[in-house]
C-alpha cells in the first residue's frame, strides 16, 4: 500500500452516525441516486455511503463498493449483512492501476479519496469509461486537508479525461464538484 492511502483503523474516527448530521447521505444523493440504479462508491471504505447508496437504489438496483484495502471491505461487507443490504453490494478490491470497474454506472462517488490517488489521470479516465450517458461523478474532498489549489488541479485532471461541472453543491466540511 502506498503513502497516500488512509489506514483502515483511522476510519473508525470519520465513519461513525455522528458524522449523518454532517453528511447525510440522502440529503446530498438524493437527486442523482434513484431506485434501479447502478452506482459505485470509489474508496469506499467501511461503507458509510455505500450502505446508504443500496438503501436508495432499493432491490433492483446496486451498489459496486470499490476500495484497495481488503480489510476495508471486510469490514463493510459485515456492515451490510447486518443491515440486510449485502444483495445490494458488491464489494471490489481495486489497485492502483485499475479501480477494476467492468459494468456500466448510473453514478459515481468519490468521496475524500481522490487526494489519495497516485494517477488521478487513469482514475478518471476509467470512472468517464464506465459512466452511461447521462452518468454523475461526485467528487468531494476534505477542506482541512486539501488546499483549494490542489482542488482545483483535481478537477483540471477529471476535465482532461473528459468531464464537465454540472455544478458545485454545499458539502460540509469539503469542496465539492458534480460532474458529468
Amino acid at each position: 500500500m502506498g503513502e497516500f492511502i488512509c489506514p483502515w483503523w483511522l476510519a473508525y474516527t470519520f465513519d461513525n452516525p455522528i458524522r449523518r448530521f454532517f453528511h447525510n447521505p440522502g440529503d446530498m444523493f438524493r437527486k442523482y441516486v434513484k431506485p434501479g440504479m447502478t452506482t459505485a462508491d470509489i474508496g469506499c471504505g467501511m461503507g458509510y455511503f455505500s450502505i446508504a447508496m443500496a438503501d436508495m437504489v432499493e432491490h433492483n438496483g446496486k451498489v459496486i463498493a470499490i476500495d484497495i484495502q481488503q480489510k476495508m471491505l471486510d469490514v463493510l461487507k459485515n456492515r451490510a449483512e447486518k443491515k440486510g443490504m449485502a444483495n445490494r453490494i458488491i464489494c471490489r478490491k481495486c489497485t492502483n492501476e485499475s479501480l477494476q470497474l467492468t459494468e456500466k454506472i448510473d453514478f459515481a462517488l468519490a468521496f475524500w479519496m481522490i487526494h489519495e490517488v497516485p494517477k488521478p489521470d487513469v482514475f478518471f479516465k476509467q470512472i468517464h469509461e464506465s459512466l452511461k450517458p447521462g452518468g454523475t461523478l461526485f467528487v468531494a474532498e476534505p477542506r482541512f486537508h486539501v488546499s483549494k489549489s490542489k482542488y482545483l488541479s483535481i478537477i483540471d485532471e477529471a476535465k482532461l479525461a473528459g468531464f464537465i461541472t454540472l455544478e458545485n453543491p454545499h458539502v460540509a466540511f469539503s469542496y465539492c464538484s458534480i460532474l458529468s
